[in-house]
């Protein structure tokens, strides 16, 4: 059992910058990979980010390679999405997402477990 608890989310104007923090419970955190997602109104859920459970390898999504950055600490529990340069098109409700898995997967079908999602809105 894997519980998550986001937030950093908020109203932002294009080119700036917010910081997602999602914290973990449970003994499994370290052993696991975890990713972003994000879903825009009337599109589906869509991946981010994700990072091995060691944070040896990463992998993001080429809309936003080089823009947002994901790390972890697995001495505090967290997982972040550094989100710079932010545009219009970033609005959405962020998710963070726990696999079962060590490996980094882009696939939201092997997350089970996700935080409740924090709103990120970007103005123009």
């Amino acid at each position: 059992q894997v519980q998550l608890v986001e937030s950093g989310g908020g109203l932002v104007q294009a080119g700036g910058s917010l910081r997602l923090s999602c914290a973990a419970s449970g003994r499994t955190f370290s052993s696991v990979a975890m990713g972003w997602f994000r879903q825009a109104p009337g599109k589906e859920r869509e991946f981010v980010s994700a990072i091995s459970s060691g944070g040896g390898t990463i992998y993001s999504t080429d809309s936003v390679k080089g823009r947002f950055t994901i790390s972890r600490d697995n001495a505090k529990n967290t997982v972040y999405l550094q989100m710079n340069s932010l545009k219009p098109d970033d609005t959405a409700v962020y998710y963070c997402a726990a696999s079962k898995s060590v490996i980094a997967t882009t696939r939201k079908d092997e997350y089970p477990y996700w935080g409740q999602g924090t709103q990120v809105t970007v103005s123009s």
